[in-house]
């Protein structure tokens, strides 16, 4: 199941008093996460079905200024068979690809030509990504021009400005005329949450956002200092479930920047299952932010057919 088959969430009139009043509770953040931390992980086949899932909730990456359509045309040829086919028929499976390959605006059309007749979805980072610090009719014009390219997804990154200064209605409406611009193709807000200073400031702009219509809220960049962690994470899956019940809307989550190995994505799946269920660990609601990640699940998963752990370089990206 791709994200396009996901039922839009509405969006809801900007309520600055709802927004005002969220609070978080930042030691309950901790204690939460501590606790997580501390669990042992799934293991054996537990493991390398949740390994499996994890695939499937994949944004398979690449964002280089050195991209070129022959890299991503390997990319895309690894989003539509992301593991070796002895560990495929080892472990059962018939088909298996990742959730999306998210590239630059010049890199739509040999993705969208890569992927043509898999299913798999094309995102496109724009709005002048990483920092989005363009005139609003250059950013506009841009997710238009994606769009008109194939990208069926739009990661946008939100001004980090509107949150710092606490200007809520700002963030609204630039968020609304993203959505506007995007069409039909899916809309996932960045809010570079190491750029927000606090957790209170990442559940305001989570709100506001999908207040606004987006159809994920997204971490990172990838290009901040701080990108995903567990406790801005819990913050907004938090945040998703709360709006959920004020509205019936069901919004995304996708975590990006520093998710490198099968641990740590253990790890969010688990959060997600338990924060807002198993809804929440399909590619429709749930998607990894990633380049390096597929490599080690490759190895772990290598690992539980074969007893051996393989080298990195067996498992290079393109």
């Amino acid at each position: 199941m791709t994200m396009t088959s996901h039922f839009r969430p509405g969006g809801m009139p900007l309520d600055l008093s709802l927004v005002e009043s969220v609070r978080v509770n930042q030691p309950a953040v901790r204690r939460r996460i501590d606790s997580l931390n501390a669990r042992r992980s799934q293991k054996k086949d537990w493991q390398a079905a949740w390994l499996v899932k994890a695939i499937q909730c994949m944004d398979l990456t690449t964002l280089a200024g050195d991209d070129t359509p022959g890299r991503v045309a390997r990319l895309c040829a690894k989003a539509r068979q992301p593991l070796r086919r002895d560990l495929m028929a080892a472990l059962g499976l018939d088909a298996l690809q990742t959730g999306a390959v998210c590239v630059y605006h010049e890199m739509i059309v040999p993705a969208v030509r890569g992927l043509q007749g898999s299913g798999i979805p094309v995102a496109a980072v724009s709005t002048a990504f990483p920092a989005g610090l363009s005139s609003m009719e250059t950013k506009l014009r841009e997710i238009e021009l994606s769009v008109q390219d194939g990208a069926q997804e739009i990661d946008i990154v939100i001004s980090r400005r509107h949150v710092l200064t606490q200007d809520w209605a700002g963030l609204y409406d630039e968020m609304k005329a993203y959505r506007a611009a995007c069409g039909e193709a899916h809309v996932k807000a960045i809010l570079a949450t190491g750029d927000l200073q606090t957790l209170d400031n990442v559940a305001k702009a989570s709100w506001v956002c999908m207040m606004a219509g987006a159809d994920f809220i997204k971490t990172s960049t990838g290009k901040e200092g701080v990108n995903a962690t567990l406790d801005v994470s819990l913050v907004m899956v938090r945040a998703i479930r709360d709006y959920q019940a004020l509205t019936g809307d069901k919004v995304g989550y996708k975590p990006a920047g520093g998710i490198a190995t099968a641990k740590m994505a253990l790890q969010y799946l688990t959060l997600m299952k338990e924060e807002l269920g198993n809804d929440w660990l399909q590619p429709d609601l749930f998607r990894f932010g990633a380049s390096s990640l597929l490599t080690d699940i490759e190895r772990q998963l290598e690992h539980h057919v074969t007893g051996s752990y393989s080298a990195a370089h067996r498992h290079a990206m393109p």
